[in-house]
């Protein structure tokens, strides 16, 4: 038997749902994702990364599925970098946990938005310093 997602919109076998979007307990942070201007900015982001996790990329590995939209530094951090383009950075769920977690150090990401941004290409074989 399937159903639609809620999450995705996507049929799925019953019980093999997505998994649930990350949950902002800040009040503040969830007003802010949930403007417009946040939704087209994440849109702008995905497009700019060609549709792909910007740390497995500099990897060589091309991962598409369940793309999110990282803030490098935190909302909470500093609000005023919510649409900041080098502050944000596509990520798949996994990368995005590490990010989350501190296990892919900020600079590394904020050099790949950097490159994302000024148009350069993803390093070759990839330059993590963080086994990812």
């Amino acid at each position: 038997m399937f159903k639609s997602c809620s999450i995705c919109g996507r049929i799925h076998p019953v019980g093999k749902g997505c998994k649930p979007k990350r949950i902002y307990g800040n009040t503040r942070e969830r007003e802010l994702r949930a403007t417009y201007s946040w939704t087209e900015k994440s849109k702008e982001i995905r497009d700019h990364a060609q549709y792909l996790c910007e740390v497995c990329r500099d990897q060589n590995v091309f991962t598409y599925d369940n793309l999110e939209v990282h803030h490098i530094t935190p909302i909470h951090e500093n609000e005023s970098l919510l649409l900041d383009n080098e502050n944000l950075i596509c990520l798949c769920p996994e990368c995005h946990t590490k990010a989350d977690q501190g296990q892919i150090d900020r600079d590394y990401l904020r050099e790949l938005a950097r490159k994302r941004e000024s148009g350069e290409p993803p390093a070759e074989g990839g330059k993590s310093p963080h086994g990812v």
